[in-house]
């Protein structure tokens, strides 16, 4: 098992992206596929039709959500996304736990491309 960590700079304030990340319109908007999505500890949730699906564990509004991850029969992955103030933007930290050996690299490299790469786009096309 493997754990992952990037910061990714965002050119919009905490609470928008945190609004992006948490509002199911939203995140439709920037996955660009269907979603399931309530912000309420507890809850599942499911991004691009079931590619990931997990659970809510925690919200702190504009500054934290804790999620666990499911990767098969697994262990749970735990992902925890941090909303850091930077200048007139954000620094996302994005820090995943338990990722699977076999399954890191295409993996690392999914969240880099879509999911941090689709927040970024999202937010620079505005």
């Amino acid at each position: 098992m493997k754990d992952y960590k990037k910061y990714q700079p965002l050119p919009a304030p905490p609470d928008e992206v945190y609004l992006a990340l948490t509002k199911a319109q939203s995140i439709q908007l920037w996955t660009g596929a269907e979603v399931e999505f309530t912000e309420e500890p507890n809850t599942e949730f499911s991004f691009w039709d079931g590619d990931i699906v997990g659970k809510n564990l925690e919200f702190e509004p504009n500054k934290k959500i804790v999620q666990q991850w499911y990767f098969g029969d697994g262990e749970p992955s735990i992902v925890t996304i941090k909303l850091h103030p930077d200048g007139k933007g954000t620094s996302l930290e994005f820090r995943q736990t338990n990722i699977p050996d076999e399954d890191f690299e295409d993996f690392t490299e999914g969240i880099e491309e879509y999911f941090l790469g689709g927040l970024a786009d999202f937010f620079e096309n505005e």
